[in-house]
């Protein structure tokens, strides 16, 4: 019997989403109520939280402390990290990312929705549509996720008026109508008291929709892994000699394509042509390697192979190039300016870089490009270009999300200040 359950939680689909929008919209309790009422909190848990909602003065259990698990956190009432949760119903094993809504903490934001399947953004019923909502919406499309689930919570507060929400949603889709999105479906909660959470909700008959989780569990995705193009950049070399054999392998995680033993492939940037004699998967050899699993490759050729190459098809050589236009979301309080010197990560490969032009800004709120800009700005959305002192091997992230993002990192202090998806 333990072994059927096993197997049914191993062969569930998995979903990811990330709760998105604007500090104090509700996201927290969202998650919270998500896990209390599909029963995924143990006893201690709960007891654990109902304690820490006493002493902080609550007159009910505080679902959000489920997520803010930061001290900090649950003292200021906000979430400043992203919080990952797990939970389980009979149709679908699900990962939570909960980020936090203040705009200083967007960069964590981005972390928490970069490799996420669908995207849940909460709208305060009282408020609207605020800035942060936009920002968080454009930055979602940017990330090419292409279901976007609006939450409109907190309909307690505003006596479950149906003109209220059908004034959001057309508020908001009138913004949602240029960005890239599969579909965009509104439904009214209050995250508090659970309603079309969970349970479907008595008080809002005019809703004629399904519950939030009922939306989570039957919602068609398709996981946009480019399963094409060969793409496997290298994270270590393995090496071990035990005096009867020697292994030399080599591990990352594939990045695009499938890869099965007895390929032929090209390593990059050398353009050294080999092929796969095995693939290791954990502590057993396996026929094909594909998206995203972790895997160690063994060679029919000994090469010169490093940590940040990577491992090709002949026939489908990604861009390589120093030269490359990114959409930069800017993360530090420090101005970005041309001529800036920063270290870029790419997959595995670290190269040091300039900014070389700043092309325009994204004005969050109407979309329109301004140019002739001098400067981007903490949470600025901007196009750039870029030049490396060595030629990265990339794709378009519309073509291929892990080989066609890059961040910046401050050389100095070692904090990340950007994160951009090349264009």
């Amino acid at each position: 019997m333990l072994k059927n359950k096993t197997d049914d939680y191993i062969n569930k689909e998995l979903l990811h989403f990330v709760t998105v929008g604007s500090v104090d919209d509700g996201k927290s309790t969202l998650i919270g109520r998500l896990l209390y009422d599909s029963k995924s909190i143990v006893e201690d848990q709960l007891m654990a939280i109902w304690q820490a909602s006493e002493k902080r003065g609550d007159t009910n259990v505080n679902l959000a402390l489920l997520t803010d698990a930061l001290g900090a956190e649950q003292e200021q009432g906000i979430t400043i990290d992203v919080a990952y949760r797990y939970f389980t119903t009979q149709k679908r094993k699900f990962i939570i990312s909960d980020t936090p809504g203040h705009i200083q903490y967007t960069r964590n934001m981005i972390t928490g929705a970069s490799t996420a399947d669908i995207a849940l953004i909460l709208i305060d019923a009282r408020k609207g549509v605020v800035e942060q909502t936009r920002r968080h919406s454009l930055i979602v499309s940017m990330l090419k996720i292409q279901h976007l689930v609006v939450c409109v919570n907190k309909m307690d507060l505003v006596d479950y008026r149906e003109d209220i929400f059908e004034l959001i949603r057309s508020n908001f889709n009138n913004y949602l109508s240029g960005l890239d999105f599969l579909n965009s479906i509104f439904i009214p909660i209050c995250a508090l008291n659970g309603d079309n959470v969970v349970n479907p909700s008595v008080k809002m008959p005019w809703y004629k929709g399904g519950s939030l989780i009922n939306l989570l569990e039957n919602i068609s995705i398709s996981r946009d892994e480019n399963l094409t193009d060969g793409r496997f950049p290298v994270q270590y070399v393995l090496r071990s000699n035990d005096g009867f054999h020697d292994y030399l392998a080599y591990a990352g995680r594939v990045a695009g394509g499938v890869f099965k033993a007895g390929d032929k492939v090209m390593v990059l940037p050398s353009k050294q042509i080999t092929k796969i004699s095995s693939i290791d998967f954990y502590e057993s050899n396996v026929e094909e390697a594909f998206p995203p699993m972790s895997v160690s490759m063994r060679f029919a050729d000994d090469l010169e192979v490093n940590r940040g190459d990577m491992i090709v098809r002949e026939d489908s050589i990604p861009e390589i190039s120093k030269e490359f236009d990114v959409m930069l979301c800017w993360c530090n309080v420090k101005k970005l300016v041309p001529g800036a010197k920063y270290v870029l990560k790419h997959t595995t490969r670290e190269v040091h870089c300039y900014i070389k032009d700043l092309l325009y800004i994204i004005d969050v709120n109407t979309r329109r490009k301004i140019e002739g800009i001098q400067e981007v700005g903490l949470n600025d959305i901007a196009r750039v270009s870029i030049k490396t002192l060595q030629p990265l091997f990339f794709d378009k992230y519309k073509v291929n999300r892990a080989t066609g993002s890059i961040i910046l990192i401050d050389e100095l202090t070692n904090e990340t200040v950007g994160a951009g998806m090349i264009i």
